[in-house]
């Protein structure tokens, strides 16, 4: 029982990502380590339930060490310049025998749907094609890099043609020149360029390890493009495939795309936790913050009283009809998650603008402990001082510690104002608390 409470807790928590998700376009890139693994269908089994989700997806493959295993076959040494493939023309036959092989049995694996199996019913259409215009890198350092290639132009139309088709889109790290040349590219920039072309929702990138903190070595849950930066900049010694990523993912937020996120590919059912649920399972990169501290607007109101509702039945919050919060909307701050609400608070001023009345302070039970009530309530003092309020105000019935520790006082009825005095409801038989504002003279 409790595990099928567990599972139905989990489905219905992953509802409002079902619904965002549905029609975004995805761009999901993995290495060849990835295809040469065991589990790999594993992945391909998640790329089809995207798929059948309602997501445009796009999937760009790599092929490095299926290049290197043809040419230590044939005992050619591969040869790299600041970590990029040196691509001559033996290199290059390798890069096209890979890049066929690999093509042809993810269409294969995608293809798939034996009854009894994640696969069932899925009836996949893959499109491949010539959606890469490249030219060549050319000559850095005096050093000619042959058939290696940069990223020239992306068919994106071409492309969203074939997800408007609801085919998945499937492409390889090789690109064409207007000549009929070809050329080895980066499985990373092609993703990159897909990305920003097809203005998509999310560059997800597929990683051979999490991107850890080396403070405690814990795995980094977000980061802005600005952190991204630091990052690289202050761990230069970093893996050079976490280095491409951790490029790739800010230089598409940085040009459009709303979010990348990095997914330890090892990790077996990462790329769902990631995207279908609250707290993810890799590292999300974002230009803005992923979670916000904003005012309140009427949209919240039902995310307000969902977080609020337990509170209320615990008899830790007043109860709050939708129309009052509605009325007050203008009053209330929320902490906001990828469009979840996960932390609310309210500063109700009086009209003569001499007190305040702090109130309907919330946060979500998964995302306590992390100070979020602290920072709500900065803000609300902040708020306080801006509105030049000489006095705060607070009931609480259970939570009066905190805000004790926080520089309120017990008080009494009687010292209230007279519209909150009005508002107390001795059958809750609240502590009243109050606590003074400096305001700086003007």
């Amino acid at each position: 029982m409790e595990l099928q409470n567990a599972f139905v807790s989990w489905f219905r928590n992953s509802s409002p990502y079902i619904h965002a998700h549905r029609n975004k376009t995805f761009v999901i890139s993995f290495g060849g380590e990835a295809v040469l693994a065991q589990d790999f269908d594993h992945h391909v089994h998640d790329f089809a339930l995207l798929s059948s989700l309602g997501i445009k997806l796009v999937l760009v493959h790599g092929i490095r060490p299926q290049i290197d295993l043809r040419l230590a076959r044939l005992n050619i040494p591969a040869r790299f310049h600041h970590n990029l493939r040196i691509t001559d023309d033996i290199a290059l036959q390798c890069v096209k025998e890979a890049a066929g092989i690999v093509r042809v049995e993810i269409e294969a694996l995608l293809s798939m749907g034996l009854a009894n199996s994640p696969m069932a019913g899925s009836g996949l259409k893959v499109a491949s094609g010539n959606f890469v215009t490249a030219k060549p890198l050319g000559v850095i350092d005096g050093v000619d890099y042959c058939h290696t290639g940069e990223v020239r132009r992306i068919d994106n139309k071409a492309i969203q043609l074939q997800l408007e088709q609801k085919n998945v889109v499937l492409i390889s790290p090789i690109g064409y020149s207007p000549t009929g040349e070809v050329f080895n590219l980066s499985a990373e920039q092609v993703a990159t360029s897909v990305a920003i072309a097809l203005n998509a929702e999310k560059l997800i990138l597929l990683t051979e390890q999490s991107i850890p903190n080396p403070d405690n070595n814990q795995p980094i849950r977000q980061m802005t493009t600005d952190e991204t930066q630091l990052y690289l900049e202050k761990h230069p010694g970093i893996p050079n495939t976490m280095a491409l990523s951790l490029k790739a993912a800010m230089q598409s937020c940085q040009s459009g795309v709303k979010r990348a996120h990095l997914i330890d590919r090892t990790v077996d059912g990462a790329l769902l936790l990631e995207l279908f649920s609250h707290d993810g399972m890799g590292t999300l990169i974002s230009s803005t913050p992923f979670e916000a501290l904003r005012p309140a607007t009427l949209d919240d109101i039902g995310g307000i009283l969902e977080l609020i509702k337990p509170l209320e039945q615990q008899g830790k919050l007043a109860k709050r009809s939708r129309e009052k919060i509605e009325m007050e909307i203008s009053d209330y701050i929320v902490l906001d998650i990828d469009g979840m609400i996960i932390g609310c608070m309210a500063l109700h001023p009086d009209e003569q603008g001499q007190f305040g009345a702090i109130a309907c302070l919330a946060v979500h039970p998964d995302y306590q402990g992390s100070a979020r009530g602290q920072r709500m309530f900065e803000h609300a003092c902040e708020k306080a001082k801006m509105l030049k309020l000489n006095k705060l105000f607070l009931l609480s019935t259970q939570t009066a510690h905190w805000f004790i520790e926080r520089g309120f006082q017990p008080s009494t009825i009687d010292s209230l104002p007279e519209t909150l005095k009005a508002l107390y409801n001795p059958e809750r038989n609240s502590k009243v608390l109050s606590k003074s504002i400096d305001n700086p003279k003007t």
